[in-house]
């Protein structure tokens, strides 16, 4: 494709990055490497990835200008992925997937997915996409941002969660002593289980599923007070607050 190929060569001299970095996100190994490689070969700055574990510790390490999700990852929804992305600063976010339906597709742009391809993918469209995204993405990076991101805490004995921006939200009994225990472990993925015995609860004869509706809760009252919580579920382990 001529428009990704001429990517570096369009260019000015001097500038620093010739052309954006892209995270590939899929637990497919061969649709990974098949996407990778075709995209690079357009011209593209691309690294694969396969899982959101990987995801985020490259992005930690290294934010990236654009990044192309799957939603059925096995340790994380890319959905919940994609809402954590867009609440960290301007990222161009193309969902890849096989789910193709129209609630899927709705999803994937409430969540703040920009662009959403159903598979099979051609490398072509997808690097297309990528460019026209990093064009948005370029702009909106030249629109001041406040100096300060948010600073999580636990206040008035763990009983107030405040992000740093004005914003205050009081906890229910439950909430204090979830998140206490993921402040304790900041940045670590904290077993469904340590949870639960933090919560006061009996590990042995808990419906864990409960555990699932007091975080989706914790969420929504969250949202309505427009504080978008970094708290992630980690499939199959448990739960993690990374801000």
């Amino acid at each position: 494709m001529e428009g990704a190929l001429m990517f570096a060569k369009e260019a000015k001299q001097g500038d620093v990055a010739i052309a954006p970095l892209v995270y590939l996100v899929d637990d497919d190994e061969d649709f990974r490497e098949e996407m990778v490689s075709g995209l690079t070969r357009l011209g593209l700055n691309v690294r694969g990835l396969g899982s959101a574990a990987a995801l985020y510790r490259a992005y930690s390490a290294m934010p990236s200008e654009i990044v192309v999700l799957d939603i059925g990852l096995q340790d994380e929804d890319g959905l919940s992925i994609a809402a954590h992305l867009r609440a960290s600063q301007p990222v161009g976010i193309i969902m890849a997937t096989a789910r193709g339906s129209i609630d899927d597709r709705v999803a994937g742009l409430e969540k703040g997915a920009d662009a959403y391809l159903v598979k099979p993918i051609d490398v072509r469209e997808l690097a297309a996409t990528v460019v026209a995204l990093q064009k948005r993405v370029d702009r909106d990076r030249r629109v001041p941002t406040p100096p300060h991101a948010p600073q999580w805490a636990l206040v008035e004995g763990g009983w107030t969660l405040i992000d740093g921006l004005g914003h205050r939200l009081r906890l229910t009994v439950s909430e204090q002593r979830l998140l206490g225990c993921l402040f304790r472990e900041r940045g670590k993925t904290v077993d469904r289980s340590v949870l639960v015995e933090a919560m006061g609860a009996d590990v042995y004869d808990f419906n864990y599923a409960h555990l699932d509706t007091i975080v989706s809760r914790l969420r929504r009252r969250a949202k309505k007070l427009n504080m978008l919580l970094p708290l992630h579920a980690i499939r199959g382990q448990g739960f993690t607050f990374t801000d």
